[in-house]
C-alpha cells in the first residue's frame, strides 16, 4: 500500500513539474525598449516658475550625465520664443498654456503639448487681514495685472462661479506690471492684489504684513471638477517628436525626474534656481517653490485639465486660445 502511495505522489509531482515547464515556455518574455540614439534637443523656456522644474536637468546637462545633448536657452518673454518655434530653431518650449493653443491654431497643428509643468501660480494677497474667502472680495477693490489676458479671465471666471459680477460686485483695477503691485503692497495698508509667484514671496520678505489670502488654483478647483488652472506646458514640434519619438520620450522621463527633484529637494533646487538667474536669491526660491505648483502631468489627465481650462478662456475671449479649442491631436502621448 505504501508503495502505491509513493508511486502516486511521484506521478503527481511529475505532472505538476511538466505543467510548470509548459506554462513557463509559453509565456512571452517582456522586451525592454532599445535605448534611443543620442539626439540633440533644443529647449527654450521662460525665466520664471515654468523653468524651475527643469533646473536639475540643466545642471545634469552641464555635468554631461544626460541621455541626450540638450541645449537650454531662457528668455524673458514668450514673444521671443514664438518665432523660434515657428521657424524650427527650437524643438521644445516651455510656454503658457493658452499660447500653446494659439500656436497650434496658427501653425495648423504643427505643435503638440506633451505635459503640464506648472499649475496656477496666482494668489490674492493683502496688506491686512480681511479676506478669508472669495465671498469676502464682494464690494472690495482688487489690483491686478494682465488686463485682457489669462489672469483677468481666470479671476473673472472664479468670481462669476461664486455669484459675483466683475465690475459690479468687485472692482478690479489693472496695473501694467507685477512690480508695480509689489511696490503698492509694500507701502500701503489694507491693499488687496492679485499677484503671481515669485513676486508674492519677494513682497512678503520685504513686508511681513503682506499675507496670502487665497490661492486662485484652489478656488478654481472648488468650482470646476473637469479642468484645472494651468499656467505652463511643455510644447514640442510635431515633426520633431515623430522623427525622434524614442529620444523625446527619454527626454520627458528625465524632465519628469527633474521636476520631482525640484519639489523634493527644495534647498538644492533653490540654489540652482539662483545659479541660473531665475530668481535673484536662493532664499526667495526656497519659499516660492512650494507655492509655484510645479508638476509633471501628461496623458489623459493632462488633456482633461488643459481642455477644460482652454474652454473657460474661449468662453471669455475666443482669441485668447487662437480662435478655436484644439483637436485631440494637440496632445502628445507616449
Amino acid at each position: 500500500m505504501k508503495k502505491w502511495i509513493s508511486l502516486l505522489m511521484i506521478l503527481i509531482l511529475m505532472t505538476i513539474s511538466l505543467l510548470g515547464c509548459g506554462t513557463g515556455s509559453s509565456a512571452p518574455e517582456e522586451e525592454m525598449p532599445a535605448p534611443a540614439d543620442r539626439t540633440a534637443i533644443r529647449v527654450a523656456s521662460l525665466k520664471g516658475p515654468t523653468t524651475m522644474g527643469m533646473v536639475k536637468l540643466m545642471s545634469d546637462r552641464e555635468a554631461g550625465s544626460t541621455l541626450h545633448d540638450y541645449e537650454f536657452n531662457m528668455y524673458g518673454t514668450a514673444d521671443e520664443i514664438v518665432p523660434l518655434l515657428i521657424n524650427g530653431s527650437v524643438d521644445v518650449a516651455l510656454v503658457p498654456a493658452n499660447l500653446a493653443s494659439v500656436l497650434y491654431n496658427k501653425t495648423d497643428g504643427a505643435l503638440q503639448v506633451a505635459a503640464i509643468n506648472t499649475l496656477g501660480v496666482i494668489y490674492v494677497v493683502e496688506s491686512g487681514d480681511t479676506i478669508k474667502s472669495i465671498e469676502d472680495l464682494r464690494g472690495k477693490t482688487i489690483y491686478s495685472t494682465g488686463k485682457g489676458t489669462t489672469p483677468e479671465y481666470a479671476l473673472n471666471y472664479i468670481l462669476m462661479q461664486n455669484g459675483m459680477e466683475p465690475g459690479k460686485d468687485v472692482t478690479v483695477e489693472f496695473k501694467s506690471e507685477a512690480t508695480e503691485l509689489a511696490v503698492m503692497l509694500s507701502g500701503a495698508e489694507n491693499t488687496i492684489a492679485v499677484l503671481p509667484q515669485p513676486y508674492v514671496t519677494t513682497v512678503q520678505m520685504q513686508n511681513d504684513k503682506v499675507r496670502v489670502a487665497l490661492s486662485l488654483t484652489e478656488e478654481w478647483d472648488k468650482v470646476s471638477s473637469d479642468s484645472g488652472m494651468v499656467t505652463g506646458v511643455l510644447l514640442v514640434r510635431k515633426e520633431f517628436a515623430e522623427a525622434n519619438k524614442a529620444a523625446f520620450d527619454e527626454f520627458l522621463g528625465e524632465y519628469q525626474a527633474s521636476t520631482a527633484f525640484t519639489n523634493e529637494s527644495i534647498e538644492d533646487a533653490a540654489a540652482l534656481v539662483e545659479a541660473y538667474g531665475i530668481v535673484p536669491k536662493a532664499a526667495i526660491a526656497v519659499k516660492a517653490i512650494p507655492a509655484c505648483n510645479i508638476v509633471y502631468i501628461d496623458g489623459d489627465s493632462m488633456q482633461e485639465k488643459i481642455n477644460g481650462y482652454l474652454s473657460v478662456l474661449f468662453a471669455a475671449n475666443p482669441q485668447s486660445v487662437g480662435g478655436a479649442i484644439p483637436n485631440d491631436d494637440f496632445y502628445y502621448k507616449k
